[in-house]
């Protein structure tokens, strides 16, 4: 058996909404953008800043539902600042085939397609 680390889900090109350094860690999002993406609370999350390149792991947990809400909390919000564009992508440990769960959305993180094969 080989087990391999398969994308599968993003969120493309979401906008952080807030970045809270006080806040214990994580990163909030919309849970109704977590249930498209098969997100669940708790479930590491890689991170990657389209403005200047950052990239990190955290964890999901969810923001209420159609809030439009990106918060990147703790350390990481030094990295990261009101308006900048993200991916946020999770992935599965597995030897099986997986067909991700990605999804684009519009300025106010708001739902516009399915991206099939990450495009």
């Amino acid at each position: 058996m080989k087990l391999r680390i398969i994308c599968k889900s993003k969120i493309h090109r979401a906008t952080v909404t807030e970045a809270n350094v006080n806040y214990i860690g994580s990163i909030s999002i919309d849970e109704a953008l977590m249930k498209l993406t098969g997100i669940v609370s708790g479930e590491q999350v890689a991170v990657w800043n389209l403005n200047n390149g950052e990239r990190i792991d955290t964890y999901a947990i969810p923001s209420p539902e159609g809030s439009g809400a990106i918060v990147v909390n703790g350390a990481a919000a030094r990295h990261f600042q009101v308006g900048d564009l993200v991916i946020i992508a999770a992935f599965y440990l597995t030897d099986e085939p997986v067909v991700p769960q990605m999804i684009l959305v519009d300025e106010k993180n708001r739902f516009v397609k399915h991206l099939v094969g990450g495009q």
